[in-house]
Order: C-alpha cells, then sequence, then structure tokens
C-alpha cells in the first residue's frame, strides 16, 4: 500500500469575513465557518486519496474557541491526521487574524472523516500516513482513540435512529 507523508496532504485557505456571512453579534457564523472546514478538508482528502469522490464520513470534536469578527481574516488549515483502512481523519486548524492589529489566535479545530469512492461509489483503501512534525505526531498518535470513539457513536447512533419515527408531526 502507498504511503505519503502529512505534509503532502496539507491545505490551507485564507478568506476575508464578509458582513453577509456574520450573525447577529456580528460574528461569523459557525455553520459558515463548517462549511468553510469541509470544502478545505474535502481537497486534503483527495490529495491523499488522488480520486474524484471523497464524502464526508462525520463531523466531530467541532470546538469554536475564539469569535472571529468582520475585522479578521479566517485561515483554515487542514491535513490527513490518521488513515484507518477505508477512512482517513482530516484535522482543520481555524486561525483568526485581525487585519489590523496582526493578532493571530486559534479560533477553532475540527476531526472530520472522509471515504473515498471507487466509480461504483464503494470505498477503497487509502494510503497510510507518516507524520513528521509534533503536532502531525501526536495528532497521529491520539488518532486510534478518536477511532475508537467514533465507532461506539456509531453503534449508538443506529440505534438511536432505529427508535425514530418518520410520521408526519402534525397528523
Amino acid at each position: 500500500m502507498e504511503v505519503k507523508k502529512v505534509k503532502e496532504t496539507r491545505v490551507v485557505q485564507t478568506d476575508q469575513v464578509l458582513i453577509n456571512d456574520l450573525n447577529n453579534y456580528h460574528t461569523l457564523f459557525g455553520g459558515v465557518l463548517m462549511m468553510k472546514m469541509d470544502a478545505c478538508a474535502t481537497l486534503s482528502a483527495r490529495r491523499h486519496s488522488r480520486v474524484k469522490e471523497c464524502v464526508t464520513a462525520s463531523t466531530d470534536s467541532v470546538n469554536f474557541l475564539e469569535p472571529i469578527r468582520q475585522s479578521d481574516s479566517v485561515c483554515i488549515e487542514s491535513f490527513v491526521s490518521y488513515t484507518g483502512k477505508k477512512s482517513m481523519e482530516i484535522f482543520c486548524k481555524v486561525i483568526a487574524e485581525n487585519l489590523e492589529t496582526g493578532n493571530r489566535r486559534l479560533a477553532a479545530t475540527a476531526f472530520l472523516t472522509f471515504v473515498p469512492l471507487d466509480q461504483d461509489k464503494k470505498p477503497i483503501e487509502v494510503p497510510t500516513v507518516i507524520p513528521e512534525t509534533e503536532e502531525e505526531i501526536f495528532l497521529y498518535e491520539t488518532g486510534k482513540e478518536r477511532e475508537r470513539v467514533r465507532k461506539l457513536k456509531r453503534q449508538k447512533n443506529k440505534e438511536l435512529v432505529s427508535k425514530l419515527s418518520l410520521d408526519k408531526p402534525w397528523d
């Protein structure tokens, strides 16, 4: 199986914060940030697996740490932090920078899981990832535990879904 270094999967996207992206507190909507993180993470996943289609299987551990304001730029860095057999975990780090002062702060982090698909929409194996920096090694070494927790959550979610009704609530 092919092996790739984490740095080969790194994607960095920087955007300005537009007024239409702000909520009533004049900070970036969490949903807008999540959309930007998913888009960035998709590129890391496709860069790693080199396939036409990679789907988001889950998003977990989205942590909103600091508000992002209109005076900020928002920089999202994503890379493959851990791999399973047919899935890959992508770590997203969001840095807000006040464009007037240059002050940078960690605004959010997230882990997303992606599955690459073949032409028949079937999951395919992914290359192993090799971490190099201290940050990459830490994320890789703690990845197995996050994978275990995700499997447990999937199991619990299946139980939940089996109990949910599709009846119209207004009937």
